[in-house]
């Protein structure tokens, strides 16, 4: 979900064909700053553009290429360690302390770090070569993690370490998202984010089954020492795979201050009606990221155990699976752009169901169908990042994803509160018919919007 071109957004409607032509050949990315359609506001009229013939490459091609295949790779290394260290973490603190608090303290802190310094961090990789900061990010998570696995450390400098090491993952994500489009062209980043969202929802589903066994089998301490090690295969993978790519900041001119850099992100994104569209479609995921904080209490409401807690959090993960495969594989892009709207309203409308305290059958349901309509992130995320300016585009993704963090664990938190006054499946509930007014906003928006969207990748294409 991001946009960008250089730091002045432009305004005003360009009525005339001819200009529009003339700056379609000098501009040919349709990447002018703030504008994302390339064509500063203009409303495309049909009939005008010859359509070109849209592009429909296939997961095979994207796995054959060379370099998506080694991001990929450290990307399921980063997933995999990540998942196992929150195991290790919780039932490292919760042994050394008997604390709940200070357990759900040290869970806290894998989500609050990003919110404060992801937008800042993130701009490291619009001022330096993205593969040197993904490398230089692993390098980090080794030592800090590997500082973590030492036995006996103290939980003060256990939580400091684990909160440097979440920070870094902000500018890694950003190298690497910012990096992808230039490694997948067209509509092959499209098919490539589907993967990387197919693997951290199947790494959700698994992941911590298989980081309680591994914890099981080993100490949490050498299970810290594990995860240590993949970040440094992670590194590896990078430096002798991905090819180098020069500084993505103009040559000949001075480098901005990191502030700066973060700043043209925040200002090209609320500057543009579309870019602002596309990032409040992916901070909709506060309202439908409920039922996974209240799949505990709700498992109790249904006279249910831990299986059902389990079963309950991975339905919308199987739902996300399913339908970003879907959505990748079978609609045309633009397509993918029109479904936006009515998959966003999808994404929250089943939750409201709950309200009415279903057998677990139905709420698995129910929840598995709302999942799938959350498959509609990845057309959003892809459209956000493409029409970014390359040199802008990891501050701005950036924001974005910080944001994410914030409304999820605002919606968690909110969630919990409310739970703990009405019930969790009245939570759930309200969360659905709350998701579904902000939705139904967006998608009547993005209903003036997204031919804009459309043409624009189609004049790309063409």
């Amino acid at each position: 979900m991001t946009t960008e071109p250089r730091t002045e957004s432009r305004t005003g409607l360009q009525s005339e064909p001819d200009q529009a032509r003339l700056r379609a050949e000098e501009d040919p990315a349709g990447q002018a700053e703030g504008d994302p359609a390339g064509q500063a506001g203009q409303i495309v009229q049909p009939g005008r553009h010859r359509r070109a013939r849209e592009e429909r490459p296939s997961y095979r091609e994207v796995f054959a290429i060379g370099e998506f295949r080694a991001i990929w790779s450290a990307q399921v290394l980063s997933y995999a360690g990540d998942q196992f260290a929150q195991v290790a973490i919780a039932i490292l603190v919760y042994g050394r302390t008997h604390s709940p608090f200070l357990t759900a303290l040290a869970y806290a802190l894998t989500y609050l770090p990003p919110i404060a310094g992801g937008p800042l961090l993130s701009g490291l990789a619009d001022l330096f070569p993205r593969r040197r900061v993904m490398i230089t990010c692993d390098l980090l998570r080794v030592g800090t993690v590997g500082l973590m696995a030492i036995p006996g450390m103290p939980f003060a400098a256990l939580c400091a370490l684990l909160s440097c090491t979440v920070l870094t993952s902000a500018p890694f994500s950003s190298a690497r998202t910012a990096l992808l489009p230039d490694i997948l062209p067209g509509d092959k980043f499209v098919l490539g984010s589907a993967v990387g969202n197919i693997t951290y929802q199947a790494s959700q589903i698994l992941g911590f089954v298989a980081g309680a066994a591994i914890v099981g089998v080993l100490h949490p301490d050498k299970t810290l020492g594990i995860d240590a090690v993949s970040f440094g295969i992670s590194a590896l993978i990078v430096l002798f795979w991905v090819k180098a790519r020069p500084s993505p900041r103009r040559e000949g001119t001075a480098r901005p201050s990191l502030w700066s850099v973060s700043a043209d992100g925040i200002r090209i994104v609320f500057g543009n009606r579309i870019l602002l569209t596309l990032l409040l479609f992916g901070w909709l995921a506060g309202f439908y990221i409920v039922p996974e904080g209240l799949a505990a209490p709700y498992a109790r409401v249904l006279h249910g155990g831990p299986l059902t807690v389990g079963l309950l959090m991975a339905a919308m993960p199987v739902g996300m699976v399913v339908g970003a495969f879907l959505i990748s594989r079978v609609a045309a892009p633009s397509a993918r752009i029109r479904m936006m709207g009515w998959l966003a309203v999808l994404s929250c409308a089943p939750l409201i169901g709950s309200a009415w305290n279903p057998p677990l059958w139905a709420v698995l349901l129910l929840w598995i169908v709302a999942g799938a309509g959350g498959a509609y992130q990845l057309a959003a995320a892809a459209a956000f990042v493409q029409a970014l300016n390359p040199s802008t585009r990891a501050s701005a993704f950036g924001l974005a994803q910080s944001g994410l963090y914030a409304v999820q664990g605002i919606g968690i938190l909110a969630g919990g509160a409310i739970a703990q006054v009405i019930g969790a499946p009245l939570a759930v509930g309200l969360a659905g018919l709350v998701g579904l007014t902000a939705a139904t906003m967006l998608a009547m928006s993005w209903t003036r919007l997204r031919l804009q969207l459309i043409q624009a990748q189609r004049d790309r294409a063409g």
